[in-house]
């Protein structure tokens, strides 16, 4: 069950590992890597309680020196004063250009860890190790950092890639069901932006994925990996196809920003509300077949996962609301929303040309089906 994935970006290449054990392989992946064998982890409350020894003693057992930081958990995290927190306790650790950060946990340390690499004396060279399904499949790749703005998610960053990626499916076993079907959002996001198979193979597989089929999870999340690190190598920094990775995410993040980045919607499962919204406008639109969002959403639903508006908990803002959270959105360019839509499952494309009336529609018949 072992496999690597290269992400071919020249001089930054990089493998991403993927198999059960690599945690406790980590002092051995990571040693090849040092100039001098010091590292410095990023990890949260939740995460170190389950991983950080383990990852500690994999390091000594090298040789390594490890010293570590331990944020709370949560998308609150993400923000300039734990970024500025990181990066002063970083400075005192005194941590050179020529060593290493880690970054264990999910989305939310992968982005913090990584921009506070980024930003540290000009440069450092970081590690993750994605503790989740959704940064397994999706943030620890392709070299996306950040934090969020009150204006809206992922605003400040920069691109910055790892030196490695080691992606355990063992650890996926200490998530809880909520937290793995929400990264499971990202991974059906891969099949219906650019493989109708793998789609077709997560709705013969997924639910034996998710009731924890080791082997499953690792073919899933190699597909979904190898997909991503493709589109990274021919657009590493969202000149053009990458773009097509942000399917469901317009609507994703402005329905996070609605319920305040809290755990009424987690990422992932607004990822999947965003994925149906997105299939749906692209029906009224007559791009792709009427059937296609009703497939899209009984696969969803099939998995247990969160499919419509009516699935979050609370109050919601109205359509134009919605809209206007949408707008904030770091894809728009020169005023234009640019949405993912799609002719079909596997063919999303990047438009402009969405009629404001018809995302309205849209949103405001999802609202009022709650």
């Amino acid at each position: 069950m072992m496999h690597d994935v290269r992400v071919e970006l020249g001089s930054r290449s990089y493998d991403v590992r993927i198999g059960p054990g690599l945690l406790s392989r980590a002092g051995t992946e990571i040693a090849p890597l040092l100039q001098r064998p010091r590292v410095a982890i990023l990890t949260d409350e939740t995460v170190a309680g389950l991983h950080l020894e383990p990852l500690q003693q994999a390091l000594a057992a090298e040789g390594i020196e490890a010293t570590a930081l331990t944020l709370p958990a949560g998308e609150a995290t993400k923000s300039w004063d734990h970024l500025g927190r990181a990066v002063e306790w970083l400075l005192s650790e005194r941590i050179e250009r020529r060593d290493i950060v880690i970054a264990l946990g999910g989305g939310v340390i992968g982005d913090l860890a990584g921009f506070a690499a980024a930003i540290l004396r000009r440069g450092v060279a970081f590690v993750q190790i994605p503790t989740s399904l959704l940064a397994q499949v999706d943030s620890s790749v392709g070299g996306k950092t950040g934090v969020n703005a009150r204006a809206g998610k992922n605003l400040i960053g920069a691109f910055h890639q790892p030196s490695l990626v080691l992606a355990d499916i063992d650890v996926l076993g200490t998530l809880t069901p909520r937290d793995f079907l929400a990264g499971y959002g990202e991974v059906v996001k891969y099949g219906l932006l650019g493989d109708a198979d793998f789609f077709e193979w997560l709705e013969d597989h997924g639910p034996d994925m998710a009731s924890g089929d080791a082997a499953l999870r690792a073919e899933a999340v190699r597909r979904s990996v190898q997909m991503k690190a493709d589109i990274v190598a021919r657009d590493e920094t969202e000149q053009g196809d990458r773009a097509l990775l942000n399917l469901g995410h317009t609507f994703c993040h402005a329905l996070e920003a609605a319920t305040g980045y809290s755990d009424r919607l987690l990422h992932g499962e607004g990822v999947a509300i965003g994925c149906a919204l997105a299939f749906e406008l692209s029906a009224r639109l007559g791009l792709c077949a009427q059937e296609d969002p009703s497939r899209v959403r009984a696969h969803l639903s099939d998995m247990g996962m969160k499919t419509d508006l009516s699935d979050i908990p609370g109050d919601l803002p109205d359509a134009d609301g919605l809209l206007d959270l949408m707008a904030q959105d770091k894809k728009v360019q020169d005023g234009q929303l640019r949405l993912i839509l799609a002719r079909g499952i596997g063919e999303a494309f990047v438009t402009a040309d969405a009629p404001r009336q018809a995302i309205r529609g849209v949103l405001s018949d999802a609202l009022a089906a709650r």
